[in-house]
């Protein structure tokens, strides 16, 4: 089995299942903008960093450029990365022989090559870079041509044992699929425009020759420091063993509601119009696991950090103050701006390094606007949630219904994904706009089938006594039954 190296990318190496295979030539492909120098100047630093002698050539990018790059991500390439950077044949005549502009298309494929092969010789380099086909492809003018001067190539920098990253910028045509036989491994990188917000990333590797990796794809970002991929999670492959036990929010009235308490390890969805309290109703138990000790991690979609203190404080409630002991992680979320697998990724780090015992997020309508597709999202929260219940994290969610009374409407379906469902109302009476809380679904044990009032004051939420004189609460307009006229304090 051959030895594998890393690539230096965050992430990329789990989806390779540990690296590149050694002695082997890889295909890292993609359109302009996708990456893919980046990636390969991030290969060749691992390389230095381990002791590798490496060799950049470049046949579409100038030494200084690549300079460049590197600088951008505050890298210094120094003597240890030899860049080669390629004259085309008709730099290397005589003034006076160069009476015509040669095109790419006229120039020598064998002259090019050979400059290769030289500088190969020159440095004996255990990583190369090729950057990038497109300009080979070009002067082979065929594809036959093309494919014997790649397979030479490929039969001559195995002999010398050296791992290569061939670069393709995919100008050429789509069905041309002559390299990916011919590599023992394809890294395929795509960029997307939404219609809103900043451009998406993504890799897959569509193959890998005999060696397992991790399929489809899996968002990854440009940032400075260099590109981060973040792994698809498959929450089949977290597990751990934790004892189930009830979470309870701290309110005597609420426990009771819920059956005791959520249990550990579950996912509660809190349903209702805007205004009805439901983040308030997440942050009672967030607020309770702190008191207990434990740690929490909230994840803001919809509002303001800012506003969220001053509101959380002015029932009596110090965020900040949580945040700032380690308590709480607490992150406001702009959805135009992160990708589902960031989000998932940000979610696993508070868990598996922070030692987050729940989880929330406020709210899945803000989720919801990263996604481009809604089967993706029940896909996506599907995973989360799943791999959050089997590290025995509780978890909370918040979904806006539109509408204030009447007919609710969800805009998007997640009961069946929850554990536990949680139904917030407005109704009327006694000429006040009033607020009632139900349980329609608990998987994991009983819970009561009754409908309570909830209250917020300056004192924070309470859960009153069950609506016994109304009908019509869930449907927002309720038809009072009582004997007596409804009281409103």
């Amino acid at each position: 089995m051959s030895t594998l190296l890393s690539i230096g990318v965050g992430g990329l190496d789990e989806i390779l299942a540990g690296g590149l295979s050694e002695g082997c030539v890889f295909l890292l492909e993609g359109k302009p903008g996708t990456g893919k120098t980046t990636i390969a100047l991030q290969f060749l630093l691992a390389g230095r960093a381990r002791g590798q002698r490496c060799l950049y050539v470049t046949l579409s990018e100038t030494e200084q450029e690549l300079l460049n790059v590197a600088a951008s991500h505050g890298w210094t390439l120094g003597n240890e990365i030899d860049i080669c950077e390629l004259q085309p044949p008709e730099n290397t005549l005589e003034a006076h022989e160069q009476q015509t502009l040669l095109y790419a298309s006229d120039l020598e494929l064998g002259e090019t090559v050979k400059q290769i092969l030289d500088a190969v010789e020159r440095t004996n380099p255990e990583l190369i870079v090729l950057d990038s086909l497109s300009e080979i492809r070009l002067l082979a003018q065929g594809s036959l041509r093309y494919r014997r001067q790649l397979l030479a190539l490929k039969h001559f920098l195995a002999r010398r044992g050296a791992t290569v990253l061939l670069l393709d910028d995919l100008t050429a045509e789509a069905a041309d699929k002559t390299v990916h036989s011919i590599a023992h491994g394809v890294i395929y990188l795509e960029e997307l425009a939404p219609e809103y917000g900043s451009d998406r990333r993504r890799t897959r590797i569509a193959k890998y020759r005999g060696h397992a990796y991790k399929g489809g794809y899996h968002d990854f970002i440009i940032a400075k420091g260099g590109v981060t991929v973040f792994p698809r999670l498959v929450a089949s492959e977290h597990k751990s063993i934790f004892a189930s036990s009830p979470v309870q929010s701290g309110i005597a009235e609420l426990d009771q509601l819920v059956g005791g308490g959520v249990d550990k390890g579950t996912s509660t969805l809190v349903l209702g119009p805007a205004g009805t309290g439901k983040s308030l109703f997440v942050l009672q138990y967030v607020v309770a696991a702190m008191r207990r000790g434990e740690k929490a991690a909230v994840f803001m979609f919809d509002e303001e950090l800012g506003v969220a203190f001053r509101r959380s404080k002015a029932l009596g409630i110090d965020l900040e103050t949580y945040r700032d002991n380690g308590s709480l992680h607490i992150q406001q979320i702009d959805a135009a701006e992160l990708s589902p697998g960031e989000f998932s990724h940000r979610v696993s780090v508070c868990v598996a390094d922070l030692g987050v015992s729940l989880v929330a997020i406020d709210s899945l309508n803000g989720y919801r606007a990263a996604m481009p597709e809604e089967q993706s999202l029940l896909l996506h929260m599907h995973e989360l949630l799943q791999y959050l219940n089997r590290q025995g994290v509780t978890t909370f969610l918040t979904v806006a219904q539109h509408g204030l009374v009447g007919n609710m409407q969800t805009p998007v379906d997640v009961t069946y994904l929850a554990d536990t469902v949680v139904l917030m109302r407005y109704f009327e009476a006694g000429g006040r706009v009033r607020r009632a809380v139900s349980v329609v679904k608990k998987r994991t044990g009983p819970h009561e089938d009754t409908i309570r009032e909830f209250q917020i004051s300056a004192r924070g939420i309470q859960v009153g006594p069950v609506l016994r004189d109304f009908q019509g609460i869930l449907r927002g307009v309720p038809t009072y039954v009582g004997s007596s006229i409804p009281s409103d304090e």
